[in-house]
């Protein structure tokens, strides 16, 4: 195990952070080189405490999901191997990773995830109602294009010369124009 001096920096965290299952989730080969640990030093910690990890704090990846980690991220090369498939823990599991691997390096660790959990969490809120908001302009933009539209419509048409003659206005005098400055 490389040796990670503390504070561990947000960024070499939320890079470990991932999607499963529609879970934000950390791999226990990533919270074992955080912490310090060997991968099957945590397993083992973790197993002896079972009762304290339920499925939504902690769950075993399919063969499937591990084939697609290694595949996607080459994440998990390291051990390709290993006997067992890798947990995943979410927020809440990592949580709770501190209580059973009671060390200083431990909590101190616990709290830096904690940290990056909660700054992804605000980046996807932010980001949602970013989201929103450009919908709503889109939304608005769609109605001015239509009334854009309506109004060089009437200007075209304003435009146009009409196709049919206009009528005069008035009387024509059928007589035969005399020349100005003549005499009769």
């Amino acid at each position: 195990m490389k040796d990670l001096k503390l504070p561990i920096p947000a960024e070499e965290i939320r890079t470990k952070i991932m999607i499963i299952r529609g879970e934000r989730v950390m791999i226990d080969r990533d919270l074992a080189e955080l912490y310090g640990i060997e991968t099957k030093q945590l397993k083992r910690a973790v197993r002896r405490n079972i009762p304290r990890f339920p499925a939504d704090f902690m769950f075993e990846l399919a063969l499937r999901e591990y084939d697609s980690l290694r595949s996607q991220f080459g994440a998990l090369k390291r051990g390709a191997h290993a006997k067992y498939l890798p947990m995943a823990f979410t927020e809440q599991g990592v949580s709770m990773l501190s209580s059973v691997l009671n060390s200083k390096r431990a909590i101190e660790v616990n709290i830096a995830i904690m940290r990056a959990f909660v700054q992804i969490r605000r980046l996807s809120i932010s980001q949602e109602r970013l989201s929103t908001r450009i919908r709503e302009v889109e939304i608005r933009l769609e109605d001015h294009d239509e009334s854009i539209e309506a109004i060089f419509e009437a200007i075209v048409q304003l435009l146009t010369p009409d196709e049919k003659p206009k009528k005069r206005i008035g009387f024509e005098v059928k007589e035969p124009k005399e020349r100005y400055g003549s005499q009769r």
